[in-house]
């Protein structure tokens, strides 16, 4: 059915389907780690898109198990093989122990100031390596080919942290920009220490 106001019609019947933009998102790729030093995504590669086509990217990061006691993190590219764009971020983190002790939130020292380096994306106590535990949540890209302004990204995580021996509950918040206006082509995931034991990250285009 269609969308009236005051007698108007704002939207006809049928319209959503007719191409007018509705948000929805469309999905790209799935890549699944098997004892995996990296994922990449890079557009033109293995049938993945990562250019105009779509205004916001989204990652989807479901059960990554890792083989060490290590973080979460990815950077960009503009060639395609050159993970190494400078970026600047800010990064916080809410946690909580098992034994209902060390409720926190608080400053992450993981942001990045005009480097090169990996964006760690996982923030608060270090990753554990239970056969349970597992991290999953989101990384937003926004208009990466774009050549005018700098490209932002935020990402949220929720994993089963270690802080000394005991397990806890951490949320990561990670946001900034890379610092570039030549369009990004491509992102690349991995563990800062040891391999992504295994787990699945899926990339969406959002209309």
């Amino acid at each position: 059915m269609g969308v009236i106001s005051n007698g108007t019609t704002l939207l006809d019947a049928g319209a959503i389907d007719s191409g007018v933009p509705t948000g929805s998102m469309t999905l790209i790729k799935t890549l699944t780690a098997s004892s995996s030093g990296t994922l990449s995504f890079v557009n033109g590669a293995s049938n993945v898109v990562l250019d105009g086509t779509y205004k916001q990217y989204v990652f989807k990061f479901i059960d990554i198990h890792t083989a060490s006691s290590a973080n979460l993190e990815f950077n960009a590219t503009t060639n395609g093989s050159d993970f190494n764009i400078t970026k600047t971020s800010n990064a916080f983190y809410a946690g909580h122990r098992e034994d209902a002790s060390g409720a926190a939130i608080g400053y992450s020292g993981v942001d990045e100031a005009q480097a090169t380096g990996f964006q760690q994306i996982t923030t608060g106590d270090n990753v554990a390596i239970d056969n349970d535990s597992s991290i999953v949540g989101t990384l937003d890209i926004f208009n990466p080919s774009d050549t005018t302004f700098v490209k932002h990204f935020r990402s949220t995580t929720t994993f089963m942290g270690i802080d000394g021996s005991v397990r806890s509950s951490n949320s990561g918040y990670v946001a900034g920009y890379f610092n570039t206006t030549s369009a990004l082509t491509g992102f690349q995931f991995k563990i800062r220490s040891g391999n992504i034991d295994s787990g699945i990250i899926k990339l969406y285009g959002i209309k």
